[in-house]
């Protein structure tokens, strides 16, 4: 089994840039386009949040064109640069969605199975986790605890030494997802996007591991008092494959196309008579 997860998207209307540098909506095509062209063809696709950069009808709509040009089902968590009701309304009919309340799921593939929660918090750059959703992820892990699952959750449950997105993490029910994570040796990852950078850590008796984003990338500095800011670097996502024997083994893919293949060893040149 293959799962490409794709992050941070921050699509914006036709012809606006985010932050008036960042070419997002080509950035996006491109990663459908990188996720289109991968063989063997990914199971399915995870977007860890902030699918939109201002949860805009305009910007779900285009966003809806993209996945729709993609032969594999596209599954999306809320990040805090969207909304609910226009997610519900841009996804609803793929039927993955609750038709009300918080916008948890889960998606029962086999042989690894996916659980999504929301972790938008109104208002706020930082994530919450409600009760309800708590609750939701307890009784879905509960449902099935044999089988290797991973939990999908846009906001970072852990510090990772970048200030200004330290700040903004999942500063609410963290602890207590920690607990419920914890709780079940069958949860193989918890992925997350949000800090648009990738970053791994053991947390949980588990590995959390958040992606790059499909646009820009927040700047790299380990330090406390970080600038709140960000760079072009490469686009980059992640792809979960499962190997039995071995288990979940996640690769960092690129979404540009790079010069090569090239091989390691060329064919001897032909003596000349």
């Amino acid at each position: 089994m293959l799962i490409a997860q794709i992050s941070d998207l921050h699509v914006r209307p036709a012809g606006v840039l985010a932050y008036g540098v960042s070419e997002t909506n080509a950035y996006a095509e491109q990663a459908v386009h990188a996720l289109a062209r991968l063989q063997p063809a990914p199971d399915l696709v995870i977007v860890t949040g902030d699918l939109t950069d201002a949860g805009m009808p305009e910007e779900y709509g285009i966003l809806t064109a993209l996945f729709d040009r993609l032969p594999m089902p596209v599954y999306c968590i809320a990040g805090n640069h969207d909304r609910r009701a226009m997610m519900r309304a841009a996804f609803g009919p793929k039927g993955y969605l609750p038709a009300e309340g918080r916008l948890d799921f889960v998606v029962e593939t086999r042989p690894v199975r996916l659980v999504g929660l929301d972790s938008l918090w109104e208002g706020h750059g930082a994530g919450r986790l409600e009760p309800e959703s708590l609750t939701f992820l307890a009784d879905a892990l509960g449902d099935a605890p044999e089988v290797p699952t991973i939990v999908a959750v846009h906001h970072p449950p852990f510090v990772c030494g970048i200030g200004h997105m330290d700040r903004i993490r999942l500063l609410d029910g963290a602890d207590h997802l920690a607990a419920i994570v914890a709780a079940n040796p069958q949860v193989e990852r918890v992925i997350t996007g949000h800090h648009h950078r990738p970053v791994a850590v053991r947390w949980a008796g588990t590995i959390c591991q958040i992606a790059p984003s499909v646009a820009h990338q927040v700047t790299l500095t380990l330090t406390p008092d970080a600038a709140s800011d960000f760079v072009l670097e490469p686009p980059a996502f992640l792809l979960h494959k499962w190997i039995e024997g071995t288990g979940l083994v996640t690769h960092q893919a690129y979404v540009q196309r790079a010069p090569g293949p090239f091989p390691f060893f060329a064919a001897e040149p032909a003596a000349v008579g």
